[in-house]
């Protein structure tokens, strides 16, 4: 496939790991940081296996499809872990959560077979 055909889902998955990377800064900020750890782990987690996806649908690769549906599932996740702390006025987290949802619909259709 072409890198092109990619495009969408590339620039989601790239959106989504600079918003989880901000996020976990922020978070390390926060007062109770130890309240954060798992929001920051998911956080980190999700931006890296994004940040993977796009390089991996860069080069046009045949295992993009599969590396997507991982993505979408972590990025679910972190969504949801994230949407507990943006309940509580985290407007870094809210942001993060909206990223992580854009990229998970991205990814769950580049992954879903034509």
């Amino acid at each position: 496939m072409a890198h092109q055909q990619f495009k969408d889902c590339i620039d989601a998955c790239v959106a989504c790991a600079v918003a989880c990377s901000h996020c976990a800064t922020e978070c390390l900020k926060e007062e109770h940081v130890a309240h954060m750890a798992k929001c920051i782990q998911f956080d980190l987690e999700c931006a890296a296996i994004c940040r993977s996806a796009a390089e991996v649908m860069s080069l046009g690769s045949s295992f993009s499809a599969h590396l997507c549906r991982v993505c979408a599932d972590v990025c679910k996740a972190c969504a949801e872990e994230c949407e507990k702390h943006a309940e509580m006025g985290m407007d870094h987290c809210r942001q993060c959560a909206e990223a992580c949802r854009r990229c998970a619909e991205a990814c769950e259709e580049m992954a879903t077979p034509v």
